[in-house]
């Protein structure tokens, strides 16, 4: 069942025009500039937090497969219609509504992940995962930088579709990973309540909503200031299918290095690496230096992914996975609205000296990684084994890796 579960996200994210190229759509085409091209986009992560929030609810109580299917059905709806749709109220609009429906699968995903795939084998199959994701998005960007300057409209269109196979290959073939009972047993604790009184978690996520700030501007922000430099988005989707590339080649060797390592230094190594490539495009005014900084920040976030999951599928109680996934992936799309809400106006008020900033914030994050990761890791330790026992799936479920 995990490959069905990594063959559909592969898919979705091999057809995920949209976002990578909204806001060069806003400016382009919709006579946006870049501040209120980063508000309408921001609208996005405006959506994205409601939406992971209830797919986290509905993800524990409703189940993990029909959360899946439904949010990806939503989302090609919503697709459609931001493709038909011109006034930018109306887009702003729609674009909310496809942060949330892009978001509720977060939570479902992970949680069904966590449940088939014994703890010994988490780190490598949240790498798989987030391999496929990148496999994905690096085809994506190769062929949007070819639509993009035939049709935004087909952009919308394949986005769509894809999203629309995504949940057929879900209807087909992934079975409910949660267990009719659990489904209609209260959490002790009184459900969000215990996550929100879960200060390691916490901290671990505010630390997360650091790195996705960093993340989030090669999506937002640096195709604005690759557009500022006279680069078109051929070379955007260049730059992007790079990292993807990178990442394609490269990811399936991150657990050999990271293994044995403990999990708050591999993260601050990966910040400060970020921190480095961002810092480059302070200086950057041509595709050949865009493209290094590309390969110094891909290596970083490379480092980040494997640590990342595995910790948050290891602090979650099992009862509880959809509501932690819920709250942890609240960093995604909060940094997508804070990244292309304050990016915009930096890049348009302090130039170059943005990177700095996004550099800076890039190496605190490192700092507060190295001093909140001890307690971190002993609570990983101490609460792993009732974690991976308590409400787990069958024998047949969990044998899909």
């Amino acid at each position: 069942m995990y490959w069905f579960l990594w063959a559909g996200l592969l898919v979705n994210r091999a057809g995920g025009f949209a976002v990578l190229y909204l806001s060069l759509y806003l400016t382009a085409e919709r006579g946006a500039g870049a501040a209120l091209a980063g508000v309408v986009v921001g609208s996005y992560g405006i959506g994205g937090i409601a939406g992971t929030l209830i797919g986290g609810v509905l993800t524990d109580r409703w189940g993990r497969r029909a959360t899946l299917l439904w949010s990806h059905v939503a989302c090609s709806a919503v697709l459609v219609a931001l493709a038909l749709s011109t006034p930018l109220p109306l887009i702003a609009a729609l674009c909310l509504l496809l942060g949330l429906t892009q978001a509720m699968p977060g939570p479902a995903f992970v949680a069904a992940i966590t449940d088939v795939v014994p703890a010994g084998h988490r780190l490598r199959a949240f790498n798989l995962q987030f391999w496929a994701f990148n496999l994905g998005t690096a085809a994506a960007s190769l062929l949007a930088g070819v639509l993009a300057r035939w049709s935004y409209l087909g952009l919308f269109l394949l986005d769509a579709a894809s999203t629309l196979l995504t949940a057929l290959i879900i209807a087909w073939k992934v079975p409910e990973t949660l267990s009719r009972d659990s489904r209609f047993t209260s959490p002790r604790g009184g459900g969000m309540r215990t996550v929100l009184a879960d200060r390691i978690f916490l901290t671990f996520v505010g630390l997360t909503v650091l790195q996705a700030l960093l993340n989030t501007q090669t999506t937002t922000i640096v195709p604005l200031a690759m557009r500022d430099d006279g680069l078109g988005p051929g070379d955007y989707g260049l730059l992007t299918a790079l990292g993807g590339a990178l990442i394609v080649i490269g990811q399936l060797f991150v657990p050999g290095f990271i293994d044995g390592r403990r999990k708050d230094r591999v993260l601050a190594v990966s910040m400060v690496v970020m921190a480095g490539g961002f810092a480059v495009l302070a200086v950057a005014d041509s595709l050949p230096v865009y493209l290094s900084a590309a390969v110094i920040w891909t290596v970083g976030g490379m480092l980040a992914a494997p640590p990342n999951a595995a910790i948050n599928s290891e602090l979650a109680p099992a009862l509880l996975r959809g509501r932690y996934q819920a709250v942890f992936y609240l960093s995604f799309p909060a940094a997508a609205f804070v990244a292309p809400a304050l990016g915009g106006a930096g890049l348009e008020y302090f130039g170059s000296g943005h990177w700095l900033i996004v550099a800076a914030v890039g190496l605190a994050g490192a700092g507060l990684h190295l001093v909140a990761g001890p307690a971190r890791e002993r609570r990983v330790a101490a609460t792993s084994v009732h974690s991976d026992t308590a409400g787990s799936p069958s024998r047949n479920q969990r044998a899909g890796l």
